[in-house]
């Protein structure tokens, strides 16, 4: 966990992904379109990688991407980040955090 803490500080937005993996990629472009301009890290493609995965699983994700963080807080995964879009929850997280303005 420290590892992530430490990745995940002072950003607004951070998404953990894989680069072949198609929810990750939807919930980038769906962040993205609101302005938001995320710290993405694709875990396929970085050397600690495996590293990162197994702490993101140890915080409960059966499916270790996409794991969304915003203002340094866990929201979850895709259904979680739907979830709020659907109940207009996202836009106001992501303005909290800084991570867009109005």
């Amino acid at each position: 966990m420290d590892l992530l803490n430490v990745m995940i500080q002072e950003k607004p937005v951070v998404i953990f992904s894989k680069s072949s993996c198609c929810m990750s990629h939807s919930i980038k472009s769906l962040i993205r379109g609101f302005g938001a301009n995320p710290t993405v890290y694709e875990l396929d493609r970085i050397p600690n990688g495996q590293q990162i995965e197994r702490a993101l699983v140890q915080l409960g994700f059966r499916q270790s991407v996409p794991a969304v963080f915003i203002g340094q807080r866990l929201v979850g995964n895709e259904r979680q980040v739907m979830g709020l879009h659907v109940q207009n929850q996202l836009v106001p997280l992501l303005i909290q955090a800084g991570a867009i303005w109005i």
